[in-house]
């Protein structure tokens, strides 16, 4: 399956964002998750969510970050409240299902202070 993210873009801190991650193909039996990347960083892990539904967050996201996914329009969102200057990233999203193991090109969130 191939991915798209899109929705990032310049916020100030306290703002919202909603990414997208539209897919190729069906999503329904990946397991999917959102990632990002700052410049000088290892790339880590924001967000996921299972097939099944179940979530899981970041320790810097939690109550925050609210990722969800739409089977029916192959799609996953990241919405993303109280946005702060370290949130400033290029997001990534993915999609996993043995041995697959595909990636989105990238969206970039800038947050200023």
């Amino acid at each position: 399956v191939q991915l798209q993210a899109s929705g990032g873009g310049l916020v100030q801190a306290g703002e919202s964002l909603r990414l997208s991650c539209a897919a190729s193909g069906s999503i329904f039996s990946y397991a999917m998750g959102w990632y990002r990347q700052a410049p000088g960083k290892q790339r880590e892990l924001v967000a996921s969510i299972t097939s099944g539904g179940i979530t899981n967050y970041a320790d810097s996201v939690k109550n925050r970050f609210t990722i969800s996914r739409d089977n029916a329009k192959n799609t996953m969102y990241l919405e993303m409240n109280s946005l702060k200057p370290e949130d400033t990233s290029i997001y990534y999203c993915n999609a996993k299902r043995w041995p697959l193991d595909s990636w989105g090109q990238g969206t970039l969130v800038t947050v200023s202070s």
